[in-house]
């Protein structure tokens, strides 16, 4: 099919220069390029840290936040104290349990919320792992291990043995996978824990499991939530925490306030328990758009400057189509297709530059580390990162090819031809 006169002048400039136009396409090429490796690669970081801590942190925790209260002393119940002063040194704050009293109605009340999807109470305190000379600060959690595993995924994250395995094995316990190592025991080992108020009990360990996180993985440990309650003296009432999974957790801080309201007790989001993390989540993804909008804007500005120059050396071609009946519009159509053309051969050789280095880099093995789960480089091929490359490089070259060839259009092909 025979191209319009001024699709075939166009083509006949990008291929009469094809150096020019070949320079002009890498530098689309590689700016494109470089944005899919580096949004791919930094998403792909992203999601794997936000899914180790969502993993690990439930949308919403409800607790009870003790405060210390010096308010009252044995001073109130001295009634005479008008002729002699008193005075306390050091005084011992009033003991409180941290357990969440009526546990069991606050949870049949959140189970007929269909906004939730799962709830888990746990009892969470901190042990001694023990065994032989070897002896380990920690935290245990007593869990009903099937409600658990809906909300953490846990038997996602089992290195050894089954999350099962907790509900067969009198005394079982499930460890963390550095923590495992760091005790140098293995499934079927026996391993004592000592409870803060200096309860002794022994577990039979029935499986490791790796979050990736080496702040978990090196102190948590699981077991039963009766086995939890036994070790610490308590009734089957006493749980610490109540965790709950959403349907959507977008909603989890408007629930989290209404939840602290309803029951008087601290809730959390688990926006709020992973604060830090998700600001530095944050930060990388504007870093991350910031360079890869400065790689477009600067391959446009290498299209702008070539298009300038082309435009420059062929100042009596354009005065020449004037002066045979070409028009303005004509005049800048020629030259926004040849810039057009340029910024979707690059935008496609820069999708598949980008794809084959982002391959690449995903199947780099990661450096062999006990602390972390995985074991190449995490990198996402979301569709949406390359229609936005091509969408934003075709407009960033579409943009600078505008404005040379409006100033073509302009041209006053009888100055041009007078010299």
């Amino acid at each position: 099919m025979k191209l319009p006169v001024n699709y075939e002048i166009a083509k006949t400039h990008l291929l009469a220069k094809k150096r020019t136009t070949f320079t002009a396409m890498l530098g689309v090429t590689f700016g494109i390029g470089m944005y899919v490796l580096m949004i791919s690669f930094m998403s792909g970081f992203n999601e794997f840290l936000e899914d180790s801590l969502l993993s690990a942190t439930p949308d919403i925790n409800i607790y009870n936040d003790i405060k210390t209260d010096y308010t009252h002393s044995i001073l109130d119940e001295i009634s005479d104290t008008g002729k002699v002063w008193n005075m306390v040194h050091h005084p011992k704050p009033k003991d409180i349990t941290p357990n969440v009293r009526n546990s069991q109605k606050i949870i049949e009340d959140l189970k007929r919320d269909n906004r939730i999807r799962t709830i888990s109470p746990l009892l969470s305190t901190q042990v001694f792992y023990n065994n032989g000379p070897v002896q380990l600060n920690g935290t245990l959690m007593g869990v009903n291990i099937l409600e658990e595993a809906k909300l953490s995924g846990l038997d996602t994250r089992m290195k050894t043995g089954k999350i099962e395995n907790l509900l067969t094995v009198d005394n079982g316990i499930l460890l963390g996978h550095s923590l495992a190592k760091r005790l140098n025991v293995q499934m079927g080992d026996l391993v004592t824990l000592a409870s803060p108020n200096g309860t002794i009990m022994r577990f039979r360990v029935v499986g490791t499991f790796q979050f990736g996180l080496g702040s978990l993985d090196l102190v948590r440990s699981y077991v039963s939530l009766a086995n939890a309650q036994q070790l610490l003296g308590k009734d089957n009432q006493y749980v610490t925490n109540i965790n709950m999974k959403l349907i959507d957790n977008t909603q989890a801080q408007v629930m989290a306030t209404e939840f602290g309201t309803r029951y008087g007790y601290k809730a959390d989001a688990w926006q709020t328990a992973n604060a830090s993390a998700m600001i530095q989540i944050d930060i990388r993804n504007v870093m991350t758009f910031v360079i890869s909008f400065t790689l477009l804007v600067v391959a446009g500005f290498g299209i702008y400057n070539i298009m300038s120059m082309t435009i420059q050396n062929k100042l009596k071609d354009i005065a020449i189509l004037k002066a045979q009946g070409f028009s303005g519009p004509d005049v800048r159509t020629i030259f926004l297709v040849e810039s057009v053309t340029i910024g979707m051969m690059g935008a496609i050789t820069g999708l598949m530059l980008g794809f084959l280095m982002s391959y690449g880099v995903h199947n780099l093995p990661f450096p062999k580390n006990d602390n972390i789960s995985i074991t190449h480089y995490p990198v996402t091929f979301h569709w949406y990162h390359y229609m936005f490359g091509v969408v934003f490089g075709m407009l960033t070259t579409f943009i600078a090819g505008l404005m040379p060839s409006v100033r073509a259009s302009r041209i006053d092909p009888v100055a041009i031809l007078r010299g």
